[in-house]
C-alpha cells in the first residue's frame, strides 16, 4: 500500500471525525459551523485521496490525441466534483454565519439551548 495514500486517509478520517464531534457535543453555533466545516474538508480530502493514481498523465490534451494512451490519464471528475464541493461549502457557511450574527441580534446568545422560539420569532 503506498504510505502517501494511506496518510491521506487517515488524515481524512480524522477529521471527518472532529468534525462530527464538534457538531454533536456543542451547543454553540460558531463551534457547529466549525464542525461542519471540518467534514466537508475530510469528504473532499478522502475525494481527493481516493481518486489517486500513481503514474497518471494531467488529462491535459494537445494537438494530436493518443486513443491508446487513454488509460494513462488521470480522471478529472473527482477533482471537478471537490471544486464544486469547496465553492457550495463557501457558500452554506457564508448563509450559517450570516444567519448566526441574526440569531446573536435577536436573542442576545448563540447558544443552541438558551435561545427560546418567542425570542426567535420576535
Amino acid at each position: 500500500m503506498n504510505n502517501t495514500i494511506f496518510i491521506l486517509g487517515v488524515g481524512a478520517f480524522f477529521l471527518m471525525m472532529i468534525g462530527l464531534y464538534g457538531v454533536l457535543t456543542n451547543r454553540n453555533v460558531f463551534r457547529l459551523i466549525l464542525g461542519l466545516g471540518l467534514m466537508e474538508t475530510g469528504v473532499n480530502l478522502f475525494i481527493v485521496g481516493a481518486s489517486y493514481w500513481k503514474g497518471g498523465k494531467p488529462p491535459i490534451l494537445g494537438t494530436v490525441f493518443e486513443t491508446k494512451a487513454v488509460d494513462s490519464y488521470a480522471d478529472p471528475v473527482p477533482q471537478a466534483l471537490v471544486l464544486t464541493s469547496i465553492v457550495i461549502g463557501l457558500g452554506v457557511t457564508a448563509l450559517a454565519l450570516a444567519l448566526m450574527v441574526r440569531l446573536k441580534e435577536t436573542t442576545k446568545s448563540i447558544d443552541i439551548i438558551e435561545t427560546k422560539e418567542e425570542e426567535v420569532n420576535e
